[in-house]
């Protein structure tokens, strides 16, 4: 369907080296989206660049880190020159350190915190002026379920996450006028790599399982038709929002 088609789309999308961002650029690229692929390790970055060229799409590495105002600028600058715009910006770098409240420190906090809030914060405030002088765009961040819920360990991760939920809500209505479209998604716990050492436990396993209506985790090419639909004309009339893509996990 055409309200769908994000063929010939430019995505600027972070932490698209592994994980969920490398799921959500191969859902963007199979649906014919060219892709300005981010993250600090360009040896993994260009392992997701040839998949997803694989599709038939076009897809450059940059080497951002999203804690440097300078590295997103001259990322940006490069992705502008390489391809005349950017019509879509996924926010999805972050890191999570799991301790309880009286064991984590400053510096860990300080981590979480400015890579998973104050990194989409400098991401899409250097993003939105080519949006603003284009009349039109799409930012979507990369929240979780910690967001509106809480679970022990997480002090730091929820919190980052429960302000990108916040921060996006204020981007919708500030840039509202000018046609961009500012939404976030939630994931619950997703099958990759980056969280085996959860799927290994099992206690850990089986609480997710139980605590979610659907009973099991999400697998990561189920992220791939929200991101779809969120960057599509078909969500036009959407901003502000977060969608749960959590099984149903929320709905307790």
């Amino acid at each position: 369907m055409d309200l769908f088609d994000i063929r010939g789309k430019v995505v600027l999308l972070t932490g698209a080296s592994k994980g969920l961002g490398k799921a959500m650029a191969m859902g963007l690229a199979k649906a014919g989206a060219d892709l300005a692929l981010c993250a600090r390790s360009l040896e993994e970055l260009r392992k997701t660049k040839a998949e997803a060229e694989s599709h038939g799409v076009k897809a450059n590495v940059y080497r951002m880190d999203v804690l440097s105002r300078a590295s997103i600028q001259e990322s940006i600058s490069s992705m502008i020159k390489d391809f005349g715009k950017i019509d879509i910006l996924v926010n999805n770098a972050g890191v999570n350190v799991r301790k309880p409240v009286t064991q984590l420190a400053e510096r860990e906090w300080d981590l979480v915190l400015d890579t998973n809030l104050k990194g989409y914060f400098l991401v899409a405030q250097a993003v939105a002026p080519h949006m603003i002088a284009r009349s039109k765009g799409k930012i979507i961040n990369i929240a979780s379920i910690m967001g509106t819920v809480a679970l022990d360990n997480l002090v730091a991760y929820a919190s980052s996450k429960g302000g990108v939920v916040q921060m996006t809500k204020v981007m919708a209505i500030e840039w509202a006028k000018h046609n961009i479209n500012v939404n976030a998604i939630g994931p619950t716990y997703f099958e990759t790599p980056l969280v085996a050492a959860l799927r290994d436990d099992p206690d850990r396993f089986r609480f997710i399982n139980e605590r979610t209506p659907m009973g099991r985790w999400g697998q990561p090419e189920e992220l791939e038709g929200t991101v779809i639909f969120l960057a599509s004309q078909a969500s036009d009339f959407i901003t502000g929002q977060t969608i749960y893509v959590d099984g149903g996990w929320t709905i307790w």
